[in-house]
Protein backbone atom coordinates (compact mmCIF):
# COMPACT_ATOMS: atom_id res chain seq x y z
CA UNK A 1 0.00 0.00 0.00
CA UNK A 2 1.25 3.45 -0.90
CA UNK A 3 1.89 5.99 1.87
CA UNK A 4 1.08 9.63 1.32
CA UNK A 5 3.32 12.28 2.83
CA UNK A 6 1.89 15.40 4.41
CA UNK A 7 4.24 17.78 6.22
CA UNK A 8 6.82 15.00 5.85
CA UNK A 9 4.68 12.54 7.85
CA UNK A 10 3.36 9.19 6.49
CA UNK A 11 -0.43 8.77 6.23
CA UNK A 12 -2.80 6.03 5.03
CA UNK A 13 -6.56 5.45 4.93
CA UNK A 14 -8.01 2.85 7.30
CA UNK A 15 -11.34 1.02 7.21
CA UNK A 16 -13.01 0.14 10.51
CA UNK A 17 -15.93 -2.29 10.82
CA UNK A 18 -18.24 -2.62 13.81
CA UNK A 19 -21.73 -4.10 14.21
CA UNK A 20 -22.11 -4.71 10.47
CA UNK A 21 -21.19 -1.11 9.57
CA UNK A 22 -17.94 0.20 8.19
CA UNK A 23 -16.25 3.52 7.64
CA UNK A 24 -13.13 4.59 5.82
CA UNK A 25 -11.04 7.00 7.84
CA UNK A 26 -8.56 9.12 5.86
CA UNK A 27 -5.49 10.89 7.23
CA UNK A 28 -4.34 8.16 9.62
CA UNK A 29 -0.75 8.74 10.71
CA UNK A 30 1.71 5.82 10.73
CA UNK A 31 3.49 6.43 14.04
CA UNK A 32 6.21 4.10 15.31
CA UNK A 33 6.55 6.41 18.32
CA UNK A 34 2.99 5.68 19.48
CA UNK A 35 2.40 2.54 21.53
CA UNK A 36 -1.33 2.45 20.77
CA UNK A 37 -3.69 2.90 17.86
CA UNK A 38 -6.18 5.72 18.35
CA UNK A 39 -9.02 7.12 16.26
CA UNK A 40 -10.99 10.33 16.40
CA UNK A 41 -14.23 10.04 18.38
CA UNK A 42 -15.99 12.15 15.74
CA UNK A 43 -14.95 9.76 12.95
CA UNK A 44 -15.92 6.47 14.63
CA UNK A 45 -19.24 7.77 16.00
CA UNK A 46 -20.57 7.38 12.43
CA UNK A 47 -20.56 3.59 12.90
CA UNK A 48 -21.90 3.65 16.47
CA UNK A 49 -18.61 3.60 18.37
CA UNK A 50 -19.49 5.93 21.24
CA UNK A 51 -18.56 5.88 24.93
CA UNK A 52 -20.53 3.39 27.04
CA UNK A 53 -20.73 3.23 30.85
CA UNK A 54 -18.66 0.01 31.06
CA UNK A 55 -15.84 1.13 28.72
CA UNK A 56 -12.29 1.06 30.01
CA UNK A 57 -10.84 4.57 30.22
CA UNK A 58 -7.13 5.35 29.89
CA UNK A 59 -5.15 8.53 30.32
CA UNK A 60 -2.60 8.68 27.48
CA UNK A 61 0.40 10.98 27.12
CA UNK A 62 2.26 12.07 24.01
CA UNK A 63 4.34 14.84 22.54
CA UNK A 64 1.17 16.88 21.96
CA UNK A 65 -0.03 16.55 25.56
CA UNK A 66 -2.42 14.15 27.24
CA UNK A 67 -6.04 13.07 26.94
CA UNK A 68 -8.51 10.52 28.24
CA UNK A 69 -9.55 7.83 25.76
CA UNK A 70 -11.90 4.87 25.88
CA UNK A 71 -11.00 1.40 24.65
CA UNK A 72 -13.07 -0.61 22.17
CA UNK A 73 -12.49 -3.91 20.39
CA UNK A 74 -13.58 -3.54 16.75
CA UNK A 75 -14.69 -6.29 14.39
CA UNK A 76 -11.92 -5.38 11.97
CA UNK A 77 -9.31 -2.78 11.21
CA UNK A 78 -8.24 -2.85 7.55
CA UNK A 79 -5.27 -1.15 5.91
CA UNK A 80 -5.08 -1.82 2.19
CA UNK A 81 -5.74 -5.53 1.68
CA UNK A 82 -4.64 -6.47 5.23
CA UNK A 83 -7.29 -6.93 7.93
CA UNK A 84 -6.88 -7.46 11.67
CA UNK A 85 -9.99 -8.89 13.39
CA UNK A 86 -10.96 -8.24 17.00
CA UNK A 87 -8.41 -5.47 17.39
CA UNK A 88 -8.62 -3.12 20.39
CA UNK A 89 -8.42 0.59 19.59
CA UNK A 90 -8.37 3.76 21.63
CA UNK A 91 -10.92 6.48 20.88
CA UNK A 92 -10.40 10.11 21.85
CA UNK A 93 -10.86 13.74 20.92
CA UNK A 94 -7.56 13.99 19.02
CA UNK A 95 -7.60 17.79 19.00
CA UNK A 96 -3.98 18.22 17.93
CA UNK A 97 -4.36 21.39 15.89
CA UNK A 98 -4.29 19.72 12.47
CA UNK A 99 -6.55 17.35 10.52
CA UNK A 100 -5.95 13.75 11.55
CA UNK A 101 -8.37 10.81 11.57
CA UNK A 102 -6.24 8.56 13.72
CA UNK A 103 -2.85 7.14 14.56
CA UNK A 104 -1.77 3.65 13.58
CA UNK A 105 0.57 2.78 16.44
CA UNK A 106 3.10 0.09 17.25
CA UNK A 107 0.47 -2.28 18.68
CA UNK A 108 -1.04 -2.68 15.19
CA UNK A 109 2.25 -2.44 13.30
CA UNK A 110 3.81 -5.26 15.38
CA UNK A 111 0.69 -7.47 15.37
CA UNK A 112 0.43 -7.21 11.59
CA UNK A 113 4.13 -7.64 10.85
CA UNK A 114 4.08 -4.33 9.00
CA UNK A 115 7.07 -3.36 6.92
CA UNK A 116 7.55 0.33 6.22
CA UNK A 117 9.69 1.13 3.18
CA UNK A 118 10.45 4.84 3.30
CA UNK A 119 12.45 4.81 0.08
CA UNK A 120 9.45 3.49 -1.88
CA UNK A 121 6.89 5.06 0.51
CA UNK A 122 5.02 1.78 0.99
CA UNK A 123 3.48 -0.14 3.87
CA UNK A 124 3.39 -3.91 3.41
CA UNK A 125 2.30 -6.77 5.64
CA UNK A 126 4.06 -10.10 6.22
Amino acid sequence: MRLSLRDNLPFVAVTLAQDGKQIQIPNVLIDTGSGGTIFSADAVAAIGIVPLPDDTLRHIHGVGGSEVVFMRKVESLQVGAYSQHGFEIEVGGMDYGFEIGGILGMDFLLASGAQIDLKRLTLEFA
